[in-house]
C-alpha cells in the first residue's frame, strides 16, 4: 500500500507541472507573434479581408498578426501548412470557402482534409452579383436568359480559376436558369475581369468587389445579386428573387481556422477578438463597401456552417460531374 501510494504521488508530481505549464500557456495567450497564413496571393478576396482584420487583431491581443501570403495549387499549398502545424493559436488560416468545400470534391489526392481544422470566426460572407458584359443585349436576368436560350453553347461565362465559387456558381446559373454557357477559367479576378470589360467573354458570377468600379461606370452590367437580400453597397442591384430567379443564391466565404487540436480557450479568445473587430464602425463600412456581409458567430456556429458547405458542394460537384479542368 504504501509503495502504491508513493507511486501514484510520485506520478502526480511529475504530471502537475506539465499540466501546469500547459494552463499557463493557454492564459497567457499569446506571448509572441501569430502567424496568418492566406492560401492566395495578396490582392483577392481572402487577403482583403485577412487584412481587414489582422491590425486590429495585433491591438486586441497584444500581438503582432502577421498575414502570410502561400498562394499556389488551387489554395491548397497554404492550407496543408496550417493543417500540419503545431495547434496552439500561433499558426491560423484565413481561408476562401471553394478551398475548403470544393476542393475535397474536386482533388483526389488532397494532402489535408476539413477535419484538419477547427473554425474560429466567420471573417465575410460576400454575396455573389451577375454581371454581363455591354455588348450582350439584355438589360436584366430574364431578358439575359431568354437571349442565352436563343443561342446556346455560344455564350461564355469566366471563372476565377477551376473549382472556384464563380465557376460552380455558373454550373448552377445554367441549370436553374435551364441555359448552356461554356465555362472559361482564369487565373484570378483580374483577368477574368479584364475579358468581361473587353466583351471576350458574355457573363461572370462574381463577389462585388472585383467588378463594383465597372459596374458603377457602366462598363459591364449588373443583373442580379443571389442573396435574399439586397445589399446597402449596391442597393440598386435586384436580388435573383427580384429579378425572376428564385432560390439561385451564392456565398463566398473567408474564415478564420485553427489547426485541430488547438485548446478551446484559445479559440475561444481569439474567436472574441474577432467579434469584436466585427463590431468596430470602421470594421463595418470597410465590408460594406467590399460588398461583404458580417456573422456574429461563435466557433461552434463556425464548425457547424463549415461542415455543411463542405458536405452541400460535395454533392453538388458530384451531381454535375465537375472537375478541375
Amino acid at each position: 500500500m504504501q509503495r502504491r501510494g508513493f507511486l501514484a504521488l510520485g506520478l502526480g508530481a511529475l504530471a502537475g507541472p506539465a499540466l501546469v505549464s500547459r494552463g499557463w500557456a493557454q492564459a497567457n495567450y499569446p506571448d509572441r507573434p501569430i502567424t496568418m497564413v492566406v492560401p492566395a496571393p495578396p490582392g483577392g478576396g481572402t487577403d482583403l479581408v485577412a487584412r481587414l482584420y489582422s491590425d486590429l487583431l495585433s491591438q486586441e491581443l497584444g500581438q503582432q498578426v502577421i498575414v502570410d501570403n502561400k498562394g499556389g495549387g488551387n489554395g491548397n499549398v497554404g492550407t496543408a501548412v496550417v493543417a500540419r502545424a503545431k495547434p496552439d493559436g500561433y499558426t491560423l488560416l484565413m481561408q476562401y470557402s471553394a478551398y475548403h468545400s470544393a476542393n475535397p470534391a474536386l482533388i483526389k489526392e488532397l494532402n489535408w482534409k476539413p477535419d484538419d481544422f477547427a473554425g474560429v470566426a466567420m471573417g465575410a460572407v460576400a454575396p455573389h452579383v451577375i454581371v454581363i458584359a455591354k455588348k450582350v443585349p439584355a438589360d436584366d436576368l430574364k431578358s439575359f436568359i431568354a437571349y442565352a436560350k436563343a443561342n446556346p453553347g455560344k455564350l461564355n461565362y469566366a471563372s476565377v480559376g477551376a473549382g472556384s465559387v464563380p465557376h460552380l456558381g455558373g454550373v448552377l446559373l445554367n441549370k436553374a436558369a435551364g441555359i448552356d454557357l461554356t465555362h472559361v477559367p482564369y487565373k484570378g479576378a483580374g483577368p477574368a475581369t479584364a475579358d468581361l470589360v473587353a466583351g471576350q467573354v458574355e457573363l461572370m458570377v462574381v463577389t462585388p468587389p472585383s467588378v463594383s468600379g465597372h459596374i458603377r461606370s457602366g462598363a459591364v452590367k449588373a443583373l442580379a445579386l443571389a442573396s435574399d437580400q439586397r445589399h446597402p453597397a449596391f442597393a440598386e442591384i435586384p436580388t435573383t428573387a427580384e429579378a425572376g430567379l428564385p432560390g439561385f443564391k451564392l456565398d463566398g466565404w473567408f474564415a478564420l481556422f485553427a489547426p485541430a487540436g488547438t485548446p478551446q480557450p484559445i479559440i475561444d479568445k481569439l474567436n472574441a477578438a474577432m467579434r469584436k473587430i466585427a463590431k468596430m464602425d470602421t470594421v463595418r463600412e470597410r465590408a460594406n463597401q467590399l460588398g461583404t456581409v458580417l456573422k456574429d458567430w461563435a466557433p461552434a456556429e463556425m464548425d457547424k456552417f463549415a461542415k455543411s458547405e463542405v458536405a452541400d458542394w460535395g454533392k453538388v460537384i458530384r451531381d454535375n460531374s465537375i472537375t478541375m479542368d
